[in-house]
């Protein structure tokens, strides 16, 4: 009894408990059930949104692929328009040619038609001159050839009897005309060049303190000047004026290395030949190194670079010659400077334009080859120190002595036209002196045996020294006669021309 009283209750809680469980599960199926039934709410939901996204996406995929699709239509349309014009206008074109084929078939047939006549008529006018010619020689008793020559050796008869007349005629006006045309020239150039030309370009004046200084530059019976005088090949000038002797000479170099040696001789004060001859040995080579310098500062003014250091040494000599009576290094750089902006207005190199300047007249300052004109002497030099075929062509070019085939060419001749055009830059007179004075001492130079040739007193004397070794004293009287006629019958001068051959013997000996 008593353990059924325990047993009751346990039991019951047992009841209470299962009967809670099952409670609980109905209520947590009856959740999960309206969660599901949420969850499948919410999933169609969504599916119907992503229906719709997609549905929206394929409509616009459709319209932008419509879209396209119009625009290659459009597209192959306009070609294939554009083809049919292409076709029409070939179809009008052969159709044209066809017409101007046609055309020109029937002008060839009417050309060889009209040839043939033309033959024809030719045929039957050699006949006719044939049969003319055979009366004429019936009626002459002649050949046609025996007629022909008998009329040339008439007309050859007649010109010669007339150019002998004209011939008289001219040179009976010529004496006649000859004094005062003379006359004439020589006031004229006298009014316009002598005396300034002589002054700027061919005398240089030294001043010295006292006339004790002037005689020992004198020496004892003139021996010091007549060693600076063979030395440097400048005429020095002694007379009345005070304070000053005169250096003439046509190249500037010879009379800048006179004026620096005598300067050096006077402050040093031994005067003597051999001291003479070392010191114009001395300046000459300080000249050559400011010759160098001097060129080198003209390129780096001007800012080219790269010139081979012969093409420097003869920028830098520009500055001792004259062209035309305009300075030959000023003139340069002035076209060089031209020349660039020439080039820069024209969308060319100007740094080719501007090199090209400078080097165009590099041919005037040259030893070699005196007999080529100073272009294509420029023109040779250049391309021997391998400067660009367009600025060889440029140098060569500026006188129109070569073809020009560069556009720098052109550009060059005008830059040096447009220098030498300023009013007063140039002189004729000077440049046609210096050549003549030039040429006589490359003359005497060409002889064997001549060291050195001079002309001085303005070409009036030509010194010329030989060695003692190679020509006697017999030969050096024949070499002055020698030099003096060819002279005569080669170049064109003014008054008369004295010949000085010297030969000179000297014996040196060193103690030691």
């Amino acid at each position: 009894m008593d353990i059924m009283y325990l047993i009751l209750p346990v039991i019951g809680a047992i009841v209470a408990l299962a009967i809670y469980i099952a409670v609980r599960s109905l209520i947590s199926r009856g959740r999960a059930n309206a969660v599901l039934q949420k969850a499948e709410i919410d999933a169609e939901n969504i599916k119907q949104q992503k229906i719709l996204q997609a549905k929206e996406k394929y409509i616009q995929m459709k319209a932008d692929h419509e879209e396209y699709v119009a625009g290659r239509n459009k597209q192959l349309q306009e070609r294939e328009n554009a083809v049919r014009q292409k076709e029409s206008q070939l179809g009008q074109q052969a159709s044209e040619l066809g017409r101007r084929q046609h055309e020109l078939d029937s002008a060839k047939g009417q050309l060889n038609a009209q040839r043939e006549q033309l033959e024809r008529k030719q045929e039957e006018c050699d006949r006719l001159v044939a049969q003319a010619n055979k009366q004429l020689e019936t009626v002459a008793g002649m050949t046609a050839q025996e007629a022909r020559n008998m009329l040339v050796e008439n007309m050859k008869a007649e010109a010669r009897t007339a150019a002998q007349a004209y011939i008289n005629d001219t040179m009976d006006e010529a004496r006649l005309n000859a004094a005062k045309e003379a006359k004439r020239i020589v006031i004229n150039t006298i009014q316009r060049t002598a005396t300034e030309t002589a002054i700027e370009n061919a005398v240089t004046t030294f001043p010295i303190e006292s006339d004790e200084v002037k005689g020992r530059i004198i020496g004892r019976e003139g021996r010091n000047i007549r060693a600076l005088e063979a030395a440097t090949g400048v005429e020095i000038v002694v007379d009345d004026t005070p304070d000053a002797i005169m250096l003439s000479a046509f190249d500037p170099v010879r009379r800048e290395v006179a004026r620096l040696a005598l300067h050096q001789l006077v402050v040093d004060g031994r005067i003597h030949p051999a001291r003479i001859e070392e010191v114009v040995a001395k300046v000459s080579r300080q000249l050559e190194d400011e010759i160098l310098e001097t060129g080198k500062r003209t390129c780096i003014d001007l800012g080219i670079h790269g010139l081979n250091i012969e093409l420097v040494k003869l920028i830098g000599r520009m500055k001792y010659r004259s062209s035309y009576g305009q300075n030959l290094l000023q003139h340069s750089r002035e076209v060089a400077n031209i020349s660039a902006i020439l080039a820069s207005e024209l969308g060319c190199n100007p740094k080719l334009a501007k090199r090209a300047g400078l080097l165009h007249d590099i041919g005037k300052v040259s030893e070699d080859d005196p007999e080529l004109p100073h272009a294509l002497l420029g023109a040779k030099l250049a391309e021997q120190y391998k400067e660009r075929p367009e600025i060889v062509n440029a140098i060569g070019a500026h006188h129109e002595e070569m073809e020009m085939n560069s556009i720098i060419s052109p550009i060059v001749l005008v830059a040096d036209a447009i220098s030498g055009a300023r009013p007063g830059a140039r002189r004729e007179v000077i440049e046609s002196y210096i050549k003549r004075l030039k040429g006589m001492e490359d003359l005497a130079a060409s002889y064997p045996g001549v060291t050195k040739s001079y002309a001085i007193q303005a070409g009036r004397e030509l010194r010329v020294v030989v060695g003692a070794e190679q020509v006697s004293d017999e030969q050096a009287v024949r070499l002055s006669g020698d030099i003096a006629q060819r002279i005569q019958d080669e170049m064109t001068y003014p008054g008369q021309v004295k010949i000085t051959v010297i030969r000179e013997t000297r014996a040196v000996a060193i103690a030691k």
